[in-house]
């Protein structure tokens, strides 16, 4: 088969760009079990392992394939992984725990959509935090809200969270039920495109899952009344084809996302550069003369909600880039690294 031929036919798993020399296979990762992994060529499916090298105990988890990824494959019983081609996106976060370890959720996509109901399940917070990890990803943010039947002021959290998100930033309600919602995402979903679905457990990930195939593949279960959750109906992560010509890959519920310590919060922006205006360069916000972040709270310009949400990410970022300092620190041998976030010195503002 021509370069050109096997090109067009990677296209169809979201492959962009030349092939790599060497002439191996490339395939993309769609699913991984403990027995192995699932790759696709674009033209049929089939389980592959890792190579050996893959299996190291000191290798970063980062850098084993994750669903999304593309691979080229060596051709034997079974194929193996020889090598991971470079990402040009990745969303991840830390791991759950004390030892500083980070989780792929998905590689090499365009969009990440975001899906929250509008039932007990609303939270512009976990919104924000969603938006904070995905900012730096390499893809684009889009927030599909769902449930707007189930909440009587519907329309009212919609207008607020449009007000709280950075302008630009899509937001789209939809019914996770209704063709007219897959013909409203396609814009995201065409030929060569790649997204992955993240949102809490019963938020309708896989409602909307089934509707974007046109079919009923993922199960789906009931939500509970007190809290809106549901149980995980999606149990991996998946990588799937969609009659639009898109990729998408379904995720399960995440009751965790905890910041890596590379975040820049472009989100909080306003009130970075809101606090550039008080008197005192390292003012604490707090009862400081010429505070301009408590004059913006009292005024009502600043939310309160939303200053305690950037304070909390703030520290959790900055708690999680000297944990990730120090773990590189180790595996230098004790040379120091450069802090991602800077400090600044107490003076006063010209």
């Amino acid at each position: 088969m021509s370069d050109a031929a096997t090109i067009e036919r990677l296209r169809h798993i979201g492959w962009r760009g030349e092939l790599p020399s060497g002439g191996r296979r490339v395939a993309r990762v769609v699913a991984q079990h403990r027995a192995g992994y699932e790759l696709h060529d674009g033209q049929a499916l089939f389980g592959a392992q890792p190579a050996g090298h893959f299996l190291r105990r000191a290798l970063d988890p980062a850098e084993r394939p994750a669903v999304g990824d593309f691979v080229e494959v060596e051709d034997g019983r079974p194929p193996h992984i020889a090598a991971v081609l470079p990402r040009r996106s990745v969303l991840s976060r830390a791991a759950a725990g004390e030892r500083y370890e980070r989780q792929l959720i998905a590689t090499n996509i365009d969009y990440v959509l975001v899906l929250t109901g509008l039932d007990n399940d609303f939270s512009p917070a976990r919104i924000e935090r969603y938006l904070s990890l995905i900012e730096d990803s390499g893809a684009r943010p889009v927030v599909l809200l769902s449930k707007l039947d189930l909440h009587a002021d519907a329309d009212v959290r919609l207008a607020s969270l449009r007000e709280r998100l950075p302008e630009g930033t899509p937001v789209h309600p939809i019914n996770g039920k209704d063709p007219a919602s897959a013909a409203l995402l396609a814009r995201y979903l065409q030929p060569g495109d790649s997204a992955v679905l993240v949102g809490s457990s019963g938020a309708g990930k896989s409602t909307l899952t089934n509707t974007l195939l046109g079919s009923e593949r993922m199960a789906t279960g009931e939500v509970r009344a007190h809290d809106s959750r549901g149980r995980h109906t999606t149990t991996h992560r998946a990588l799937l084809m969609l009659p639009s010509g898109g990729c998408l890959i379904d995720t399960p519920g995440m009751r965790e996302l905890k910041l890596t310590g590379e975040e820049n919060l472009d989100l909080f922006a306003d009130i970075e550069m809101l606090a550039e205006t008080c008197r005192f360069a390292d003012c604490g916000h707090g009862s400081e003369p010429g505070c301009a972040v408590q004059l913006a709270l009292d005024s009502g310009e600043l939310a309160a909600e939303r200053w305690r949400n950037y304070l909390k990410l703030r520290d959790e970022r900055e708690e999680q880039a000297a944990t990730l300092e120090a773990r590189l620190r180790r595996q230098r041998g004790g040379r120091p690294a450069e802090r991602p976030h800077g400090h600044r010195g107490r003076r006063e503002r010209e």
